[in-house]
């Protein structure tokens, strides 16, 4: 059948409406499947939604060290701090080059006051504490780390002798507490013989004074080389930082190179 009016009216034309493909793409062998490189050229890209990005190596370092930081802080201020010993006034107890663990809770938990922001670390510099939860407290014969009354930027280390209340007085280089002689043989030593008047130098003659209220009458052992409560009073209770409990390395650095070591030291407790 023609259709008027086409050009090729003349020509019969198929109305099939499956025409069949055009004999330029028909092949008369199997067809080939596409090579596995064409597959995954038009293979669709697949995108994870809602999945974090890994983080960088430089920010898991800075994380872990800053992280590190703020428990070696905490730690520092609420639980143990470690001390060097530079001077001999605490001799024989304490030697220079000691190095000492000093508990921060042996007479509660503590929270510093009086505080300041300082470059370095730690970042914050405390001067004082209170109490907040009390678990005992000072008692003669401790050895407590404090705040230098003078110049509250250095710590001194020395062993209580006069409780709140206590009178205190040396005699010729024997300390009496509320009038009866204080043992102090086993751990004292006294190495300049000679006996100054209190009226030159309150080292070998003292007091009698009344140490008052929530303050400590503190002195080195080593009590001829010794700068403590005979030259400059008291320690205040907020002051103390902590008492002296364990020896973990000392250092003598003198004599053989096998001698700087004092390894019969290390571990050894504070008493």
């Amino acid at each position: 059948r023609s259709v008027p009016g086409h050009p090729e009216s003349g020509r019969g034309m198929s109305l099939d409406p499956n025409p069949r493909p055009d004999d330029s793409s028909s092949t008369t062998g199997p067809v080939t499947p596409p090579a596995p490189s064409e597959q995954a050229t038009h293979a669709p890209t697949v995108v994870a939604v809602g999945q974090p990005a890994h983080k960088s190596i430089l920010r898991e370092y800075a994380e872990a060290i800053i992280i590190a930081m703020l428990l070696a802080f905490a730690i520092r201020v609420f639980v143990v701090q470690a001390f060097k010993i530079p001077s001999g006034s605490m001799i024989p107890t304490l030697l220079v080059g000691d190095h000492i663990l000093v508990s921060k809770l042996s007479y509660g938990l503590q929270w510093p006051t009086d505080c300041k922001i300082q470059p370095g670390f730690p970042p914050v510099t405390c001067y004082s504490s209170r109490t907040l939860i009390p678990f005992g407290s000072i008692q003669r014969g401790d050895i407590i780390v404090f705040r230098f009354p003078e110049d509250e930027d250095k710590d001194f280390i020395k062993r209580v002798i006069g409780l709140p209340g206590d009178t205190i007085q040396v005699r010729n280089k024997v300390v009496h507490i509320n009038g009866t002689p204080f043992d102090d043989h086993a751990f004292t030593q006294h190495t300049d013989p000679p006996v100054h008047d209190g009226r030159i130098s309150p080292r070998d003659n003292f007091g009698p004074v009344t140490v008052p209220e929530d303050a400590y009458f503190v002195m080195g052992d080593n009590r001829d080389h010794s700068l403590d409560s005979r030259f400059w009073g008291y320690v205040r209770t907020e002051k103390v930082r902590g008492k002296a409990f364990r020896i973990y390395w000392s250092w003598s650095g003198q004599g053989s190179w096998t001698e700087w070591v004092r390894w019969e030291r290390l571990g050894k407790a504070i008493q």
